[in-house]
């Protein structure tokens, strides 16, 4: 099981984003819609010349966890390419952040600032408010040792950006999509029978095997301890998690224990309907890792400002 998208350290783990050509479409696309076809800010253009240059600071006006601040100059790339504005950052992503403290300064053509404001503002707000909610969701955990997941939950088009707020909050990436893990879900396995289950995945396993994929991992999903029994009878290594879908406290616990006595490899991992005022029960029943769909589904945005002068 690889989930090297964990291992990274934050500036790295952007890096890696980027690299995949997601974030450049997504800004791109960003631009165009704001922009228009013609990429023109009729506002912008009518009140400067191109000449006239500012200082504009990026400032949190609320308090919590900062991310997204190392796309800013993908943004200026995409929406102000050769305009020379230059960006000094005085945050970093991941920080704990305290209303008024200023994150960046834009120093370059007023035109150009203005252009990319308000696309970095809606960005650098989002982003921020997943990293956020993700942090809170981290200390209501309190000192376990399981570890927060989010899922794929997200904003279409803007899932690696949500992905890599989750990191900035002290959170963990979830598969990235379809493409890179396995994860048998209720709905590809409704209808088969708890006696029948082991044999089914095996079957399911071999398919993915039989194809040369190498999937960072393969995760079935189970409702009730009766399916969890029967994974448990598969031989060490044809299913790295089992996801112990909307479990109460106890039940999760007693499937630690069956696990443990065992003597089993899997990761067990608790989802479904888990807030902050349950995750810390959930936390001390021993599992290994708790996703959850609200990080990102539920986040509300930081407010962030950009002030001229």
């Amino acid at each position: 099981m690889t989930e090297p998208w964990n291992e990274l350290e934050l500036p790295d783990l952007y890096a890696h984003f980027a690299s995949t050509g997601l974030v450049r479409r997504l800004l791109e696309l960003a631009r165009d819609e704001d922009l228009g076809p013609e990429g023109i800010d009729l506002t912008g253009s009518a009140c400067e010349t191109a000449e006239h240059t500012a200082e504009a600071r990026v400032t949190a006006r609320t308090g919590g966890v900062a991310a997204g601040l190392a796309a800013i100059d993908d943004l200026l790339a995409v929406f102000a390419p050769g305009d020379g504005i230059d960006a000094e950052i005085h945050a970093r992503d991941g920080d704990r952040v305290e209303p008024g403290q200023s994150l960046a300064t834009l120093r370059g053509p007023l035109p150009g600032i203005v252009r990319v404001e308000r696309t970095m503002l809606n960005l650098l707000g989002r982003l921020s408010g997943v990293a956020t909610r993700t942090a809170r969701f981290i200390d209501a955990m309190g000192r376990t040792t399981s570890r927060l997941y989010d899922t794929r939950k997200t904003t279409p088009g803007l899932r690696v950006l949500e992905k890599y707020a989750v990191r900035c909050g002290g959170g963990c990436c979830h598969r990235l999509g379809l493409h890179d893990a396995v994860m048998f879900k209720d709905n590809h396995i409704a209808g088969v029978p708890a006696d029948r289950l082991a044999a089914h995945i095996e079957t399911l396993v071999g398919r993915v095997r039989a194809a040369g994929r190498s999937p960072a991992f393969i995760e079935v999903e189970v409702d009730t301890l009766e399916q969890f029994d029967a994974l448990r009878t598969l031989e060490p290594g044809v299913v790295d998690v089992v996801l112990l879908d909307n479990m109460p406290p106890a039940d999760l616990a007693e499937a630690v224990a069956r696990r443990d006595r065992a003597g089993s490899p899997l990761l067990l991992e608790a989802s479904g309907g888990i807030s902050i005022d349950t995750i810390n029960a959930i936390a001390k029943t021993g599992v290994d890792r708790i996703s959850v769909g609200s990080l990102t589904h539920h986040a509300v945005s930081l407010d962030i400002g950009l002030d001229i002068g």
